[in-house]
């Protein structure tokens, strides 16, 4: 729903679109048909602190969270002019095509869509506009979690009353966030993203380490 409603506004960048989604799609494939099945289920076990294979994924999936977060609220933040984006994706398109990899990768692992690494790459990497970029992100997020969750489908049982209510809720907020960054400058919106994303990285730690 989001991709779309950024389609019709002409906030989103297809060549980002390619240059990140047929790699991350190649790689939920491969991570969730082979890397995941093959991580052993304890990778730390001392005495009576046991650090599961979920559990190392969610702190893993925090760092990340924290890097990026903290990357975006330090970076300075410049509205870019077209011949701008296209330089920057002329020098860095096969950084893009890694990132595509690492974020299908992180997709495959952790069921996550990859926004609080998408959006750093497509504002950092190729100078697009936050706004566009959160477009962008949201086309790629749409395709890299409808092909995990078709890769899935026979791997996993699932509560479809949890999903559908968790869907419809998420789309509703959707549309409040949309309503409500229209009157939120570039560079605000970046900042609050970023400390968003930190928050979170900082509450899965608290939460795997101290509140088991």
């Amino acid at each position: 729903m989001g991709g779309l409603r950024a389609y019709n506004k002409k906030a989103v960048d297809f060549e980002a679109v390619t240059e990140f989604g047929i790699p991350s799609i190649f790689s939920i494939f491969i991570t969730r048909h082979y890397l995941l099945p093959a991580l052993p289920q304890h990778f730390i076990s001392n005495g009576n602190f046991v650090a599961s294979k979920e559990m190392f994924l969610m702190i893993a999936f925090a760092l990340l969270m924290l890097i990026a977060g903290i990357t975006m609220i330090r970076s300075k933040y410049i509205e870019s002019n077209p011949g701008d984006i296209e330089e920057a994706r002329q020098n860095r398109s096969w950084a893009l095509v890694g990132l595509g990899l690492v974020t299908g990768m992180i997709t495959g692992l952790l069921g996550a869509g990859g926004g609080f690494l998408i959006i750093p790459t497509l504002v950092l990497f190729l100078k697009i506009n936050m706004k566009t970029a959160v477009g962008t992100s949201l086309f790629i997020i749409a395709i890299n979690s409808l092909l995990g969750f078709v890769f899935s489908l026979k791997q996993f049982e699932y509560n479809w009353m949890l999903l559908v209510t968790f869907t419809i809720l998420s789309i509703a907020g959707l549309f409040i966030g949309i309503r409500l960054s229209r009157n939120i400058p570039g560079l605000r919106l970046k900042q609050v993203f970023g400390y968003f994303v930190v928050l979170m990285g900082l509450y899965i730690i608290l939460k795997e380490i101290f509140l088991l």
